[in-house]
C-alpha cells in the first residue's frame, strides 16, 4: 500500500537502540501482510553516549534503517521537527526508543486510518512509575491550557502518533523556532482516532526530562497556544487601578469627616509588596511573550544536521 516512515527520536539512547529495533521487528508479518515497506528514521539529538555508532551497526545489518545525527543538542521538538521533513512515507509514526510507546499498538493504529481518519494518536490512562507530585501538576497543566487556549490539549497525549502525509505536510508548514508539537498536532485539526493504553515504563536508561525541564516546557506551551496571560496582565492592572482609586476616595473622606490619625507603617509595606510583586509578575508574563517573539525573528534554524546516512 506504499512506505511506512517510522521516525524514533534519541537522547543518549544507546542501551534502547536494539531493543526497540527487535521489537519493531515483530511486526514484519503485518508490514507484509499491508503491504507496507519500512524506513526507520533514528534521529540523534546530540547524544553524548554511543547511541549513534549502535545505530550504524544496525544500519550494517538492515538497509531500512536511516540515521540524522545533530551538532548538538536542540531538544526532543526538533528531533520531531527533522523526523517529519526527513521522511518520505506516505504514512508517519513517531514513537520514542525507550518503548515506552508499545510498538506492538502498530497494527491496531493502521487499521483506523484504512477507515478514513487521518491520524491516530496515543493517549496513557495512567501514570503508573511517575512520582505523584510529577502526576498532579501534569494534570494541573493539561485542565489549564485547555481552559485558557482553543487548541485542544488532550491529557495524557504522548507523542506516539500515527498520521498520513497529508497532515504531516501540514505539520511542516509550521516553522516556528519555538515549538510545542502537542499543539500543533491540535492546532491542524484533521479527524483523529485517540487510543489509550496503560503507562509503560522505559526498558533501560532514566528519563531526560526532569520536573524544571517539564515546567519550562509546560510554560512555552502555554504562551505558544493562548495569549490570555497578556489578558490577564492587563485585567490585573485594571484592577488595581480601580482598588487604588477607590483607597484614595476613603482616605479623602476619612481625612474630612475624622482626621489623619498615623496608620501603622507594616500594613502599608505589605501593600506596597504585594503591588510590586504583582507588577514584577505582569512585566514577567510580558517579558515571555517578548522574549518567544525575539527568537522567532532571528529565523535561526531549528537544527543542523552533522551527520546522515
Amino acid at each position: 500500500m506504499g512506505l511506512l516512515s517510522i521516525v524514533v527520536p534519541c537522547y543518549n539512547e544507546e542501551e534502547n537502540v536494539n531493543c526497540f529495533y527487535e521489537e519493531l521487528m515483530k511486526n514484519s508479518a503485518f508490514f507484509e501482510r499491508e503491504g507496507l515497506e519500512v524506513e526507520i528514521l533514528y534521529i540523534d539529538d546530540g547524544s553524548r553516549d554511543r547511541t549513534a555508532e549502535k545505530v550504524k551497526e544496525l544500519r550494517k545489518r538492515d538497509d531500512r534503517v536511516h540515521l540524522v545525527c545533530f551538532s548538538r543538542n536542540f531538544g526532543k521538538e526538533s528531533a520531531i521537527y527533522a523526523g517529519l521533513q526527513k521522511s518520505k512515507g506516505d504514512y508517519v509514526v513517531m514513537m520514542d526508543a525507550d518503548l515506552q510507546d508499545p510498538p506492538s499498538m502498530l497494527p491496531e493504529m493502521f487499521s483506523y486510518l484504512k477507515d478514513g481518519y487521518d491520524s491516530v494518536a496515543t493517549r496513557r490512562v495512567t501514570r503508573k512509575g511517575e512520582p505523584p507530585i510529577r502526576s498532579f501538576f501534569a494534570r494541573m497543566f493539561y485542565r489549564l491550557v485547555n481552559r485558557i487556549s482553543k487548541t485542544e490539549i488532550v491529557d495524557g497525549a504522548r507523542d506516539y502518533r500515527l498520521m498520513t502525509r497529508q497532515v504531516v505536510d501540514a505539520i511542516l508548514q509550521m516553522t516556528e523556532y519555538n515549538r510545542f508539537t502537542k499543539g500543533i498536532f491540535g492546532w491542524v485539526g484533521f479527524s483523529t482516532k485517540w487510543l489509550e493504553f496503560e503507562n509503560v515504563e522505559r526498558a533501560h536508561g532514566e528519563t531526560k526530562w526532569s520536573f524544571w525541564k517539564l515546567f519550562l516546557y509546560a510554560i512555552d506551551g502555554i504562551i505558544a497556544f493562548s495569549t490570555l496571560p497578556l489578558a490577564l496582565a492587563s485585567i490585573m492592572g485594571v484592577l488595581f487601578c480601580i482598588i487604588a482609586f477607590l483607597l484614595i476616595l476613603i482616605i479623602v473622606i476619612k481625612t474630612l469627616l475624622v482626621g489623619d490619625p498615623v496608620g501603622g507603617w507594616p500594613s502599608m509595606v505589605c501593600i506596597i509588596c504585594m503591588v510590586s510583586g504583582v507588577q514584577l509578575f505582569c512585566l514577567g508574563i510580558v517579558g515571555q511573550y517578548l522574549s518567544k517573539t525575539y527568537m522567532e525573528v532571528k529565523r535561526r534554524p531549528i537544527y543542523l544536521v552533522k551527520e546522515e546516512e
